[in-house]
C-alpha cells in the first residue's frame, strides 16, 4: 500500500512485486555518491550507470541520496520556471531501467507546491512518491524559503515485505518514523544530503542506533559525497539493525555502492565481512578539507591553483592540502619576499616545494611596494609608519598572485585560519585576495595539530619541522610575532570557540575562567571584524559554527557585549 499527502490520488501499490515471486531476501544497493549541483543529465546518467551495475551485482532494490537528480543544496536553483519541465524529462529517461527498484531522491513541482522528494521507479513506470516532512532550517540549511512540507507517511510493499521512506530530517525527529512503525512498515529508506562537520558520524550513528532501537526498525540510511560550494558530504551511509548495530558501513568521503542484504523472515541484514577504517579526529577532518578544495577547483574549471608561499604553517598546511587534493603537477607555489622575510623562512618554503614537488617561483616586492610607498607619500604627508606599511605589503602580494591568476587561468588559494578572520588579523586586498580559503574554518591550534598529523603519514615529513615548532610571524615588521597583537593561540581559540561556536555570551567566557579584560577585547575584535568576513573567500566547513552561510550578523549595530 502506499500514500502520497499532496495528491491522494496517486497510489504506490504492491504493483513493483506483482510479478515477482515472494523471496526469502531483498538486497539493497546504497548509491553513495556525487552528484553535481545543476547538472541534471550527467546525474541521470551516472543513476543509470549505477543502476545497471547494481542490478549485475544482485541488487532488487537502489537508493540514492536526497535530491540527487538535481544535486544538494540547489538552493534558487529551485526556483528557475524550466526546473519541473527538466526533472519529468530527466525521470522519464530511467524508464527504460527494468528489474530494479529505484528509489531516486529529486525535486517534485505540481500545483500543490515544490516539495523536497523520493520518487519510486520500477520497470518503466513511476510508483509513487513522498515529500519530505521536516525541513530543516537552521545553519546552513534554509529548507523552508524552497519546499513545501509534505503532510502523509509512504510506504510499498516489494518482495515481501513493507517499506517506509523518510528523508534526512524526518529521521532526527521521533514522529515520521513512529508513524511509519505504526501503519505497519518493517523497514525505513532514508535519503540524505547530510554535511560533513567534525564527529558528525558519531552523531548519525547514535541517532540511526536510537530510532532503530525505538521503533524495532531495521535503516537503510544512503548519504551523499563530495564537495558543493563551501559543504562537504562525507557518505557513511549504513545499514542499521533493528537492534541499533550497524550491519553495513560506507567509507567517507568516497564514491560506494555498498549492497546489504536483507532476510526477510527474520527482518535482519547479512553481515558486513570487513568495515571501513575508522577515522581519527584530525583525519576526517584532513580528509573533509582535501575533498572540498578538490571538488571546488575541479568542478568549477580551473586548470590549477596558486598558492603564495610564506614559509609559515598556513601555507605549509595549505600547499599539502592542495597537492593531496589536485596533485603536484597542478600545484604552482610563489614565494614573495620582502626586508623583513627572514631567511629560514626562505629555506623552508623552497625545502617544502621541493619535498612535494610542486612548480615554485620566487617574486620580490621590494619594487613593488617602495613604488606604492612613494606613490602615497606626497599624501601620506610625512605621518609615521603604522599597520598601513604593513598592508601595502599584503596588498602588494595580493596583485601579484590575482596577476599570475588572470593571465595563467589559475585559481589563487587563501591561507588564512579561523582564528586570523575572527579577530580581524589579516589584510582586505591582501592576504585575504583568492577565490578559496582551505582553513577558513580550521582555527590556528586545529592547524598545527593538522599539520603533525600529515607529516605522521610519511617517514619524510612534507612540512619541515621548524615550520611547526618555531613562533607563528606574518613577518611584516622587524622581529614581528603574532602574539604580539595577540593571546596565545591556545588561550584565543579557547575563548572564540566559546563565543562562535558555542554562543556564549560575555559574563559566561568569564566564567569559565578567562579573563574578563582579554574576553572583552577578543569579543571587541571578532565583531568589528564582521565587514572583512563578508568579503573574504568561501572556505569548506568542518565546524558546528562557520563563518558564512550559518554565521550571519549585520554589519552595522549597536550590539553591547555587556548587556
Amino acid at each position: 500500500m502506499s500514500k502520497d499527502t499532496d495528491n491522494p490520488n496517486s497510489n504506490t501499490s504492491n504493483e513493483a512485486s506483482k510479478n515477482n515471486k515472494p523471496q526469502d531476501t531483498v538486497t539493497f544497493a546504497l548509491a553513495q555518491s556525487h552528484f553535481l549541483v545543476g547538472d541534471i543529465s550527467t546525474n541521470v546518467e551516472k543513476m543509470r550507470t549505477l543502476a545497471l551495475q547494481a542490478r549485475e551485482q544482485g541488487a532488487d532494490v537502489i537508493v540514492f541520496p536526497e535530491l540527487a537528480l538535481l544535486g544538494y543544496p540547489p538552493q534558487d536553483l529551485l526556483l528557475r520556471p524550466s526546473l519541473s519541465g527538466r526533472v519529468k524529462s530527466a525521470l522519464s529517461t530511467l524508464s527504460d531501467i527494468d528489474d530494479i527498484v529505484m528509489i531516486v531522491g529529486y525535486p517534485h513541482v505540481d500545483h500543490h507546491g515544490t516539495f523536497n522528494s523520493a520518487a519510486i521507479l520500477h520497470n518503466g513506470h513511476q510508483k509513487g512518491f513522498y515529500h519530505k516532512q521536516i525541513l530543516p532550517n537552521y545553519g546552513v540549511f534554509d529548507e523552508r524559503r524552497y519546499f513545501d512540507k509534505g503532510r502523509n507517511q509512504v510506504l510499498f510493499d516489494y518482495k515481501g515485505i513493507t517499506i517506509g521512506l523518510l528523508i534526512c530530517e524526518d529521521l532526527w525527529e521521533k514522529g515520521p518514523i513512529s508513524e511509519l512503525k505504526k501503519q505497519g512498515a518493517d523497514l525505513i529508506v532514508s535519503l540524505n544530503a547530510s554535511p560533513f562537520e567534525i564527529e558528525k558520524q558519531d552523531n548519525r550513528k547514535t541517532m540511526l542506533a536510537k530510532r532503530s532501537r525505538e521503533n524495532k526498525l531495521p535503516i537503510v540510511y544512503v548519504n551523499a559525497v563530495g564537495g558543493q560550494d563551501d559543504l562537504v558530504f562525507d557518505g557513511g551511509s549504513m545499514a542499521v539493525q533493528a537492534d541499533g548495530s550497524i550491519a553495513h558501513e560506507a567509507p567517507r568521503f568516497m564514491n560506494q555502492l555498498l549492497l546489504a542484504t536483507l532476510d526477510v523472515k527474520t527482518a535482519k541484514f547479512n553481515e558486513q565481512t570487513k568495515a571501513p577504517l575508522t577515522l581519527s579526529r584530525e583525519s576526517e577532518m584532513y580528509q573533509a578539507l582535501v575533498v572540498g578544495l578538490r571538488d571546488y577547483v575541479n568542478h568549477s574549471g580551473f586548470s590549477g591553483i596558486i598558492v603564495g608561499l610564506s614559509g609559515g604553517i598556513d601555507s605549509a598546511l595549505t600547499l599539502c592540502i592542495a597537492v593531496d587534493a589536485l596533485g603536484a603537477d597542478k600545484v604552482y607555489a610563489v614565494m614573495m619576499p620582502y626586508e623583513y622575510t627572514s631567511q629560514i623562512s626562505l629555506e623552508d618554503a623552497q625545502a617544502q616545494a621541493r619535498r612535494l614537488n610542486v612548480s615554485y617561483t620566487v617574486c620580490p616586492i621590494f619594487d613593488a611596494v617602495e613604488g606604492i610607498r612613494h606613490t602615497l607619500a606626497p599624501l601620506f604627508n610625512k605621518s609615521p609608519a603604522d599597520t598601513t606599511e604593513e598592508n601595502i605589503q599584503a596588498r602588494a602580494r595580493g596583485v601579484i598572485l590575482m596577476a599570475l591568476s588572470n593571465k595563467f587561468g589559475h585559481l589563487v588559494i587563501t591561507t588564512g585560519n579561523k582564528s586570523e578572520l575572527a579577530v580581524g588579523y589579516s589584510t582586505l586586498y591582501g592576504d585575504m585576495a583568492g577565490g578559496f580559503d582551505v582553513l577558513k574554518d580550521v582555527y590556528k591550534s586545529q592547524v598545527y595539530k593538522l599539520a603533525s598529523y600529515r607529516n605522521r603519514l610519511e617517514d619524510t615529513p612534507v612540512i619541515p619541522e621548524r615550520v611547526i615548532t618555531r613562533p607563528p610571524s606574518a613577518e611584516l615588521r622587524p622581529d614581528q610575532k603574532d602574539q604580539d597583537s595577540l593571546p596565545d593561540y591556545d588561550v584565543l581559540d579557547s575563548i572564540l570557540t566559546s563565543y562562535i561556536d558555542e554562543d556564549m555570551g560575555y559574563q559566561e567566557i568569564i566564567d569559565k575562567g578567562f579573563d574578563a579584560d582579554m574576553v572583552a577585547k577578543v569579543i571587541k575584535m571578532v565583531d568589528n571584524s564582521e565587514y572583512k568576513r563578508l568579503q573574504s573567500p568561501i572556505g569548506t566547513k568542518i565546524s558546528h559554527k562557520a563563518f558564512g552561510r550559518e554565521r550571519r550578523y549585520p554589519l552595522v549595530n549597536k550590539w553591547s557585549i555587556k548587556g
